[in-house]
């Protein structure tokens, strides 16, 4: 999920510049050591399977080490304030069994020396992880940078190879947590039209996170967004301790009505129905000033978005990870509350999370309090929306089932 304010500005000397053919040769040899058919990879699939078992319904911790909105930015009084151990009783109290935890990159990335994490800032992450963990929760370490970073990615070769160090050291800094709870995603929905240069770059980035943790589950993805789409092209890496991931927003139109980083006309939706029919939709696309975006609108209804259709687009992912033998994971879903009728966003929630675990498919909810949040701050205290923690079949913390 990407709502950013902008970018991180780094500073750095400009890094030696690595052939592109040294580089190409490099990805290709990555790619060779690591894809395989799907014979090879289900002969030790089991440990990410078993693992992925700890990773059933889960919550994301954004706005904490990534896409921090907080006046106070990257600090540590926003680090010790912003999530605190009364919040992660709270996401344990819900009943969901991991967290995924977002960590922007940049405020401690070095350039030219991207293995030299600065202590005292990953300090901050260190007091994090532990608080998930000593709960008894699951905790997926997410990278997630802003666009710019991911977009040097794309093209900088250099760049891909500090990356590779970054991950080699983090991973190596938390090795010696517990590999049954802890596991390492690569990149956060990655901005690679290219889908054949995302292989090779992810392909060398495992092996780097490999490098700096043995037994730990990585987590990876498609190449552009992680959209679902995007898993279905992409060939599994031949490493049998990975998870693939995808995220699931579908339809936008739906999902991010009112938004105002989306598609620009979505800022215009509110009481956006779902399910939709031809008819329901009438209203909500009046708003939309201009036909061509309000025709969107009117092909939202035509499709007739409910149950059936999100099964439709689920169930290719499901296919996909039966053909390979490798566990699937959605880390990511939700509906954006500002503009959205309650009623109809819980059922578009349940409707996903339903299907999701009808195919054996573990799910992390975006997010924990920001704007799809299930929860509310009230003074600093979080307090859950019952009909949201309802549609993801939870509980409210004290009550029972």
């Amino acid at each position: 999920m990407n709502g950013s304010t902008g970018p991180v500005v780094l500073k750095g000397h400009p890094s030696r510049r690595v052939p592109l053919h040294f580089f190409a040769a490099m990805c290709v040899l990555a790619v060779s050591l690591f894809m395989g058919a799907p014979g090879a990879l289900s002969q030790d699939a089991s440990i990410a399977q078993r693992r992925a078992q700890h990773l059933r319904h889960g919550i994301n911790l954004s706005e904490w080490f990534a896409q921090v909105y907080d006046q106070k930015g990257y600090t540590k009084e926003h680090f010790d304030t912003w999530n605190t151990a009364q919040d992660i009783d709270s996401i344990k109290a819900m009943g969901f069994d991991h967290v995924r935890l977002s960590v922007n990159p940049q405020p401690m990335f070095r350039q030219g020396q991207a293995d030299r994490i600065p202590a005292d800032y990953l300090g901050y992450v260190d007091i994090a992880v532990q608080m998930i963990l000593a709960r008894g929760l699951a905790v997926t370490i997410d990278i997630h940078p802003e666009s710019d970073f991911k977009q040097r990615l794309t093209t900088d070769d250099s760049f891909v190879e500090q990356f590779a160090d970054y991950w080699r050291a983090l991973a190596r800094h938390y090795s010696s947590t517990n590999p049954e709870l802890v596991s390492f995603e690569i990149l956060n929905e990655p901005e690679f039209h290219d889908r054949f240069r995302w292989q090779g770059v992810q392909a060398k980035l495992a092996v780097a996170i490999r490098e700096g943790a043995p037994q730990h589950t990585i987590i990876a993805a498609g190449a552009y967004w992680s959209s679902e789409s995007e898993l279905l092209f992409f060939d599994p890496l031949h490493d049998p301790n990975i998870i693939y991931n995808f995220h699931f927003y579908e339809p936008h139109i739906f999902t991010h009505q009112g938004a105002t980083w989306s598609t620009n006309y979505v800022h215009y939706l509110k009481e956006m129905p779902y399910p939709s029919t031809p008819e329901n939709v009438q209203e909500a696309a009046a708003l939309i000033p201009d036909a061509a975006n309000r025709l969107q609108a009117i092909h939202y209804g035509l499709d007739q978005w409910n149950a059936a259709r999100v099964d439709g687009e689920i169930r290719q992912v499901a296919a996909w990870a039966k053909r390979w033998n490798v566990p699937v994971t959605c880390n990511e879903f939700g509906v954006y509350r500002k503009a959205a009728n309650p009623k109809d966003r819980a059922a578009w929630i349940s409707d996903v999370r339903t299907t999701l675990e009808k195919y054996g498919i573990g799910w992390t909810m975006w997010d924990y309090s920001g704007g799809f949040g299930v929860v509310t701050k009230e003074n600093g205290k979080p307090v859950p929306d019952e009909t949201t923690v309802r549609a993801l079949g939870l509980k409210m913390p004290g009550a029972s089932h």
